[in-house]
């Protein structure tokens, strides 16, 4: 596979140096108005269609519910580019811009969401999200039920998200280089799996209406077989040509 190391900006001279700069502008630039700016207005039109067709009361459960699903999508969008190359027998690159500004996006609402989301069951008491609140004759330390399985997960997915949010750009490809970048990046699994565990945890205990519950089962299932299938699809082609 071929590295991206060689297309990132070295400073050899002037000349080479200002012509590169001009490069990565341009190409900035097309990502602004190519990508951010189409998937800003999905996010805002997502999350406000959810935000005020939602039954709810207050603001904080409004936004908490409103930023999940397009985090949810747009997270697993991310995820199905690299099978949708395989299947078209196309070389998917380390790096592409599509793929990181629809994880950027996807981690723009799903922090949002991580935070809101502490606030909305125990007003102003977000730690008995994890551990029991203390009761005579109750269970006490951590939480072991339903309710704590889905926060720990989505802590954990939040830890990771930060992590991938953080290192998803040129200077982070420079600094740690081609394998030990990708090595981060797969970390984006193991982030989908604690997501989907959450969104299902919650999805079960809170009994949202079936529209929301096929929303979540069709993004994870979907990720999960043609991830599946590209793998195979990979090392079978992989096995051809050694």
């Amino acid at each position: 596979m071929e590295s991206m190391e060689a297309h990132l900006p070295k400073w050899n001279s002037d000349t080479g140096g200002r012509r590169l700069v001009n490069i990565q502008t341009n190409r900035v630039w097309r990502r602004v108005y190519r990508h951010h700016v189409p998937l800003l207005l999905i996010a805002l039109a997502s999350t406000t269609i959810l935000y005020v067709t939602r039954p709810y009361k207050d603001v904080i459960t409004k936004l908490s519910f409103a930023t999940a699903y397009p985090a949810l999508i747009l997270f697993a969008v991310t995820l199905l580019i690299g099978p949708w190359n395989t299947l078209r027998s196309q070389r998917t690159p380390v790096s592409i811009d599509l793929r990181r500004d629809l994880g950027i996006w996807a981690g723009i609402l799903g922090l949002i969401h991580a935070v809101v989301g502490q606030c909305v069951h125990l007003r102003g008491r977000p730690w008995l999200y994890y551990v029991y609140e203390h009761r005579k004759n109750g269970p006490t330390g951590l939480r072991h039920d339903l309710f704590g399985f889905n926060n720990f997960t989505g802590f954990g997915a939040t830890v990771v998200l930060i992590v991938l949010f953080a290192t998803s750009n040129d200077w982070f490809l420079r600094r740690l280089g081609t394998r030990q970048w990708k090595q981060v990046q797969r970390w984006n699994y193991a982030c989908f799996a604690l997501t989907a565990a959450h969104a299902l945890g919650y999805q079960t205990m809170e009994h949202q209406a079936a529209p929301f519950l096929v929303t979540a089962l069709t993004c994870i299932s979907l990720t999960v077989i043609l991830q599946v299938v590209g793998f195979t699809l990979s090392r079978s082609r992989f096995r051809v040509q050694t």
